[in-house]
């Protein structure tokens, strides 16, 4: 279950950082941008009878988070799968 090589070694953790800040980015621009930059702006429009805003800074923000957790989960195990690393 060890790595082939250094360079499998350097490229999975390159793989892995590289899908860490994507994930990061999209947490921080929902929880952030959408939640208090934009929250104006995304309050006009409705959701569930909710303002959409409102609904990102209470709710929204948390469900992307949860969905970004099962996301990284999958990823990562594709990525295990590729580089001979995974536990099955």
């Amino acid at each position: 279950m060890a790595f082939q090589n250094d360079s499998d070694k350097r490229a999975y953790w390159r793989e892995n950082l590289r899908l860490m800040l994507k994930l990061l980015l999209i947490w921080f621009v929902v929880s952030f941008g959408f939640g208090i930059l934009l929250v104006d702006t995304l309050n006009e429009i409705r959701f569930f009878g909710f303002k959409l805003g409102f609904w990102f800074a209470q709710q929204g923000a948390i469900y992307v988070f949860v969905l970004l957790i099962f996301v990284y989960v999958r990823q990562m195990n594709l990525l295990d799968k590729r580089y001979n690393v995974d536990e099955e």
